[in-house]
């Protein structure tokens, strides 16, 4: 199984983007993604930087997945200043992108229904090598993307797929950063996988505005009540 870990909000540059082999330049460096103190102190903009931090606390092999809030400079109907994630790590010996798809094909079908599916789609992420956006055969239209009436489904804009959460391997330059705790990339493989949890919510549910989930309406929220 999985240990749940929690991390700091509020972080050093070295955990959220140096240790996760962002360069200097890198876009994701930006100030109107990022929400700085100071140039080396921020608020963390993904959960990913405790993978550095259990990475250096525990040698392999490790198994965690990490929830917290992040923050980002956005604000629209799919995108808050502060939103949910949940963070995923596994390294030991063996891994491949196979047992990625098998855990990520059990979230898929615990969350979305047992028939579900899913896709791996080749994708860049700094720190993962490869990286990979996952999909979810559509649960709307079944994947054919048409629904019953013969109508275009428009939750997954007739493709039967829809887009959950991005993940990869891990990659060997961010276990160079810890290999002094054991995690020599000759000898250790790991997987990570990243996802919004109120993106997975808003599918889920049919929600249309992900700011619904912060604006305090008894309405809404007596929905998701026992």
């Amino acid at each position: 199984g999985f240990d749940v870990r929690e991390g700091p909000e509020v972080e050093w540059d070295y955990y959220n983007f140096t240790a996760l082999n962002h360069p200097p330049g890198h876009p994701a460096r930006m100030l109107q993604d990022t929400f700085y103190f100071s140039p080396d102190v921020l608020l963390r903009t993904h959960t990913s930087p405790m993978q550095v931090r259990a990475m250096e606390e525990q040698a392999p092999p490790i198994y965690i997945v990490v929830p917290g809030k992040t923050y980002r400079r956005d604000h629209d109907a799919t995108h808050t200043p502060m939103f949910h994630q949940i963070e995923g790590l596994a390294v030991d010996e063996d891994l491949t992108l196979a047992d990625l798809q098998g855990v990520l094909l059990s979230f898929a079908r615990a969350i979305f229904g047992d028939e579900r599916e899913v896709r791996l789609r080749p994708h860049y992420f700094p720190f993962t090598e490869p990286s990979v956006e996952v999909d979810v055969s559509c649960f709307a239209c079944g994947g054919t993307g048409t629904l019953a009436d013969g109508s275009r489904d428009n939750l997954c804009k007739g493709s039967g797929w829809i887009e959950i959460l991005g993940a990869g391997m891990v990659d060997p330059n961010v276990l160079g950063f810890v290999s002094g705790n054991g995690y020599d990339a000759e000898k250790v493989q790991g997987f990570a996988f990243g996802m919004g949890i109120e993106r997975i919510a808003m599918l889920k549910h049919s929600v249309p505005d992900l700011r619904l989930f912060f604006d305090n309406d008894a309405r809404f929220l007596a929905q998701f009540g026992s």
